[in-house]
C-alpha cells in the first residue's frame, strides 16, 4: 500500500460569478496510486483537475502540496514542471503528425527549443513506449490511428516529459472493450513505475475494476474517500446523487401480438449479416455488444443512412425500403446517435431552434409564416416534460450538461411522435443521475405504445431498461437473454465469449 503523498490539495475552494463550483475540498493522491474521481456533472471534477493542472488557482486558504512542498496555486507550466499531465478526452494530438513527433514534441515544448532533432525525438518516442510495453509504429501518422492507439500516443507522451501523475479524463468513452482492458493494463504499467494516476469516469463498474480509492464529490463538496472494497455500484450512486437509484428490472408485459418492426435476413457487406428480429409495440429491445460489433451500422440501415444489401424491413407488416433519413422519418422511425455532439445538435444554435429542427413545419400558419408563440410555447413544454435544466431557451447548446443535451436530443426526435425509436448508446458520457432521468423518460415512451431498439456496451443500461436482450458479436446475432433469467455477471461473460454459435429468430 503507497504511504507517501505525491499530491495533497487542502480547503480548496472556488467560485465562478455567483456559482461556488468548489467548497473547502480536501484531496490527496499517493505515490503509485491509481485513484478515481467520481461524481454528477457539475459536481466540481473538472474544477477540480484545472486547479491541480494550473488552469484555475483557489482562493485564499487554498493549499497545494507536492511531495511536501506548499503551492498557494500552481501554473499550467509549474504544474508541468513537477510533473503533472492531464489527458483531456480530445486527447490534444497533432493529427497530421507521426507518432514519434507526437510523442517527442512535448519535450521540445515544455524546454522551449527550436531546433528539432528528428533522430532525437524518435528515440524519446521510443524509450517512452518501451517503459510501459506498448509498440506502435513511430512513422504513423495519428490520424491514421484508432482512438485507443491514440490515447497510447498521449500517455506516453506525459511519460516522456517525466510525468509523475498522469490525470486521464473520460478515457473509455469511445473504446472497445477490449481495448478498455488494454487501458487498464497500461495504467497498472504505470503504477510499477511509481506513477499515479487520477482516472474520471462515469462508469462505475470500471472505477470498481481499476481504482484503489475513490473520491467522491456532489455539488462542489467531498462526500468522502473510500477504499473501493467497500463500494458497490449502488452505494457509489447514492452517494454521488444522494438518491437511492432505481436498480428493479423493468418487467411490465409487452403486447406480442403487435408486432411494430420485423427484420428478415438483413445484411450489409462488412457491417453485418443476417440479422432478423421483431420489436413489438411498448416494448424496450437491448442489442448490445462491443464497440465494432455492428450494431450502429445496423441501426443506421433501419435509419436509412446505410440501405442493406439484402433482406426485408417491414413495418406493422408492410415492406418499405429506406434510402434516406427523410424516409425512415416519414414511416415513424427516429434515431437519436452516439455522437451527439456532431450528429445529435448544433452545439452553436439555441436550445429552442435544436427542439425545433425536426417539427418546424408544424408551426407554419395559414400564410406559411412561422407561428412564433406557439414555438414558444412548445419549447417550454418540452423542457418542463423532460425536466432539462436551462435558465434560458435562446442560449446555446454548448451550455447545457451532457444529460441535458441528451434529453434536448431525445425530445427533438420524440417531438416527430415516431412508432420506432432507435436509441443507439442513449446515456454515453452522461452521469448516474441523468442516466436516471433519460431511463424514464425512455420508459414512459413505452406506455404510449411505442416500440424501442436501445443499443448499448453496457451491461446494466440494458438488463435494468430493456424487456428482452440481443447480443451481437461481429456483425451477427448470437443470443436472446431475458434479464430475469441472467445476472449481470453472466452477461459480461457471454460479451466477451469468443464463439460462433449463431442466434436466428424463429
Amino acid at each position: 500500500m503507497h504511504t507517501e503523498n505525491f499530491l495533497e490539495l487542502r480547503n480548496i475552494s472556488k467560485h465562478f460569478g455567483g456559482v461556488q463550483a468548489l467548497k473547502h475540498v480536501d484531496f490527496s493522491i499517493t505515490r503509485g496510486e491509481i485513484h478515481c474521481l467520481v461524481g454528477e456533472n457539475g459536481s466540481g471534477k473538472s474544477t477540480l483537475i484545472k486547479i491541480m493542472s494550473g488552469v484555475h488557482a483557489p482562493e485564499p486558504g487554498g493549499e497545494i502540496l507536492i511531495e511536501g512542498k506548499a503551492y498557494p496555486h500552481l501554473t499550467p507550466h509549474s504544474s508541468i514542471q513537477e510533473g503533472i499531465q492531464v489527458i483531456y478526452q480530445d486527447l490534444s494530438l497533432f493529427p497530421n503528425l507521426t507518432v514519434a513527433e507526437n510523442i517527442g514534441i512535448g519535450q521540445y515544448m515544455e524546454r522551449g527549443r527550436t531546433l528539432i532533432d528528428a533522430k532525437k525525438i524518435r528515440t524519446t518516442a521510443l524509450e517512452a513506449m518501451s517503459k510501459i510495453g506498448v509498440s506502435l509504429h513511430p512513422d504513423r501518422v495519428v490520424e491514421q490511428l484508432s482512438i485507443a492507439d491514440r490515447q497510447i500516443v498521449a500517455i506516453c507522451r506525459a511519460i516522456a516529459i517525466n510525468a509523475r501523475l498522469v490525470i486521464m479524463d473520460e478515457p473509455t468513452a469511445s473504446l472497445t472493450r477490449q481495448e478498455v482492458e488494454a487501458l487498464m493494463r497500461v495504467v497498472r504499467d504505470l503504477q510499477t513505475k511509481q506513477i499515479s494516476t487520477l482516472f474520471v469516469s462515469h462508469r462505475l463498474y470500471e472505477i470498481m475494476e481499476i481504482a484503489e480509492r475513490v473520491t467522491i464529490l456532489r455539488d462542489g463538496e467531498k462526500i468522502g474517500v473510500y477504499d473501493v472494497k467497500d463500494l458497490n455500484d449502488r452505494k457509489m450512486a447514492y452517494l454521488m446523487t444522494g438518491e437511492e437509484i432505481d436498480y428493479r428490472l423493468h418487467t411490465e408485459p409487452v403486447n406480442q401480438e403487435r408486432v411494430i418492426l420485423e427484420v428478415k435476413h438483413l445484411s450489409k457487406k462488412g457491417n453485418y449479416h443476417d440479422i432478423s428480429l421483431q420489436l413489438h409495440e411498448g416494448e424496450i429491445l437491448g442489442i448490445i455488444g462491443v464497440l465494432g460489433s455492428g450494431r450502429t451500422e445496423f441501426a443506421l440501415s433501419l435509419f436509412g443512412m446505410n440501405p442493406p444489401d439484402s433482406g426485408e424491413i417491414l413495418l406493422d407488416g408492410i415492406p418499405v425500403h429506406l434510402r434516406s433519413n427523410k424516409e425512415a422519418i416519414a414511416h415513424g422511425i427516429s434515431y437519436v446517435p452516439e455522437d451527439r455532439l456532431t450528429l445529435g445538435v448544433v452545439m452553436q444554435q439555441s436550445i429552442q431552434q435544436n427542439l425545433l429542427l425536426t417539427m418546424i413545419e408544424k408551426f407554419l400558419n395559414a400564410f406559411k409564416l412561422l407561428d412564433k408563440a406557439r414555438m414558444v410555447s412548445s419549447v417550454t413544454q418540452w423542457i418542463q416534460d423532460l425536466r432539462i435544466k436551462a435558465s434560458n431557451p435562446q442560449n446555446p447548446v454548448n451550455t447545457l450538461s451532457g444529460g441535458n443535451q441528451q434529453k434536448l436530443v431525445l425530445a427533438k426526435w420524440i417531438a416527430t411522435q415516431p412508432k420506432v425509436f432507435l436509441l443507439d448508446s442513449p446515456t454515453v458520457g452522461v452521469d448516474i443521475a441523468a442516466k436516471s432521468g433519460i431511463y424514464e423518460i425512455v420508459k414512459r415512451l413505452t406506455f404510449q405504445g411505442m416500440g424501442i431498439l436501445m443499443i448499448s456496451d453496457e451491461v446494466p443500461e440494458v438488463l435494468y431498461n430493456c424487456h428482452r436482450i440481443l447480443l451481437m458479436r461481429k456483425g451477427r446475432l448470437v443470443g436472446e437473454f431475458f434479464p430475469e433469467h441472467i445476472s449481470e455477471l453472466e452477461l459480461n461473460q457471454k460479451i466477451n465469449e469468443d464463439t460462433s454459435v449463431e442466434y436466428s429468430q424463429a
